[in-house]
């Protein structure tokens, strides 16, 4: 057999059976060639976090019945590519401990297939958000063909209007369950109730739907609750509005995100956050990009550095990103932001 390097071999050549997702800026699957694409081509990571390419793992490996969940962050570097060493030394203490319960199984057949907690002491691993855990247990049971939550029931019972149910008892876990198996009636139904919902319900709903691709009659609801929300001075409920919609199609995020950005009251320093946090596809637009840049720049409590930086590893933003900051002029809001750098 040939040496393993990579975490892209360990799970091929193992035969588990493997679900990868995105951790970082959404919960979404991610693909084999994706990692392998990080690992053995040195291609950048497509949707960086922190500096990381955060992973959540959902696989099987011989004979588990239940499925492990591992989470693991691993370092980029300045383009967005793998830092290898920490990965490797996973890698090494992974093998090890394999080999290691694989001769315990021959002594001890009742161990047989068990595989120890890697995630213990591990460097590499992390602890997502809640709703970020809740997400990612919505989508691996959809995509495993297992059942949802409990917790569903009573979602649907209450955004239907079926049944009367007190909505703050509703989980965290039956929200992303629901948003997770949408269908067009769902949706319409939900559509229904968005006007009705109470802001608590609405901001932990849009903490599961800013991780999906939503329908243009939802967003378009979404973006009325979130003005309401902004007339009224609630900036939480704005803010994660503004973060759902980043799933909605460029025409009407992109219409949305840039009536926000024409308006300098609207554009705190939360606002941006949220729109550059789930919303950076939305930012490759040539006059878009450029306007969240100087309204960034703009506020002085900002670590404008560090949130370009941010963008920039982004690779379908490097490019646009960089061009934006060479060409401003010194006397513009980026500009005296890069010449502060420089002293």
């Amino acid at each position: 057999m040939q040496p393993i390097h990579s975490l892209h071999d360990f799970f091929l050549r193992t035969g588990a059976d493997v679900h990868l997702y995105h951790m970082g800026r959404r919960v979404e699957p991610c693909s084999m060639a994706t990692l392998a694409g990080l690992e053995d081509d040195g291609a950048a990571w497509p949707l960086p976090w922190q500096g990381q390419a955060r992973l959540g793992i959902v696989f099987r490996l011989g004979d588990l019945t239940d499925p492990l969940i591992w989470f693991l962050a691993l370092p980029l570097d300045e383009q967005g590519q793998l830092v290898a060493a920490p990965r490797d030394a996973f890698l090494q203490r992974l093998l090890v401990t394999l080999g290691r319960n694989v001769e315990r199984a021959g002594r001890e057949p009742e161990h047989q297939g068990q595989i120890d907690n890697l995630m213990h002491d591990n460097p590499l691993a992390f602890t997502p958000s809640l709703p970020f855990q809740a997400m990612l247990h919505a989508r691996a049971t959809y995509d495993l063909d297992k059942p949802a939550s409990p917790h569903l029931e009573p979602v649907e019972a209450y955004l239907s209007g079926q049944q009367p149910v007190d909505w703050q008892f509703l989980g965290l876990q039956g929200l992303a369950d629901f948003v997770v198996r949408l269908d067009s009636e769902s949706t319409q139904a939900l559509i229904d109730s968005l006007p009705q919902l109470p802001n608590e319900v609405l901001v932990t709903l849009c903490y599961c739907l800013e991780h999906m691709a939503i329908a243009d009659g939802l967003a378009t609801a979404l973006r009325h609750r979130g003005e309401q929300a902004a007339q009224a001075g609630d900036l939480e409920t704005l803010c994660a509005c503004v973060r759902a919609v980043g799933g909605a199609s460029p025409a009407l995020a992109g219409a949305w995100y840039d009536a926000l950005l024409d308006d300098p009251v609207a554009c705190g320093p939360d606002l941006l956050a949220a729109i550059a946090a789930r919303g950076w596809n939305h930012l490759e637009h040539g006059e878009r990009l450029p306007r969240f840049l100087e309204r960034l720049a703009q506020q002085p409590g900002t670590d404008f550095a560090s949130a370009a930086r941010d963008l920039a590893l982004i690779p379908r933003l490097r490019l646009p990103v960089l061009m934006v900051l060479r060409e401003s002029q010194r006397e513009t809001p980026i500009g005296q932001r890069l010449a502060e750098l420089g002293h």
